[in-house]
């Protein structure tokens, strides 16, 4: 582990060699698990306005989740998610060629009719982050099933995760904080 400011991370953040490659997993980590997306207080506000600019875009099960739970899940002290179809899918989700994932927050971004990418949390993926003491700590949070294409992916294009995860690091640290970052895991990789 090293740390840069405030943050701890994983020495794999610094090592592993990882890309997406959403043609091969189907964007597994929009769709997988029990829990939607962790957010801040602050990415509220964003995601509610995503809602109401792309409620029409939805598909109908997850516009019938977000009139049923909302589109935000958690309390200040648990932590704040996204919500999802029936514990899986983020509501946000929509499907495209060959069933697979994507987001439809992200792709009104790219677009241009949404000046806001999608959460943080959802940015950083596969990377993890958690508050403990004061302390941000990042972890590589592997999972074969979702990640096994991008770490192939990353191997094949010589892509470092450190580097493919660049714009969220600089949107979610600041441009100083990555340069420090950066010089850290190439010293690392050439110590190895």
């Amino acid at each position: 582990m090293f740390r840069i400011g405030d943050t701890i991370l994983n020495d794999d953040i610094a090592t592993a060699k990882f890309a997406c490659d959403v043609t091969r997993c189907k964007g597994a980590c929009c769709v997988v698990g029990e829990s939607g997306a962790p957010i801040s207080k602050k990415e509220i506000p964003a995601v509610k306005k995503a809602y109401e600019l792309l409620k029409d875009e939805l598909r109908p099960e997850a516009v019938k989740t977000v009139e049923k739970l909302g589109v935000i899940q958690g309390d200040e002290e648990k932590g704040y998610e996204i919500s999802c179809i029936d514990e899986r899918e983020c509501v946000f989700v929509d499907y495209i060629e060959e069933d697979v994932a994507v987001c439809t927050i992200q792709r009104a971004y790219f677009q241009g009719r949404f000046g806001w990418e999608k959460p943080v949390s959802c940015h950083l993926y596969p990377v993890r982050l958690k508050k403990i003491a004061g302390l941000e700590y990042a972890n590589f949070e592997y999972i074969p099933d979702m990640c096994s294409a991008g770490c192939s992916n990353g191997e094949q294009e010589g892509i470092y995760l450190a580097d493919f995860l660049e714009n969220a690091l600089v949107r979610r640290y600041g441009r100083k904080w990555f340069d420090e970052f950066i010089e850290v895991c190439k010293n690392r990789r050439n110590n190895r």
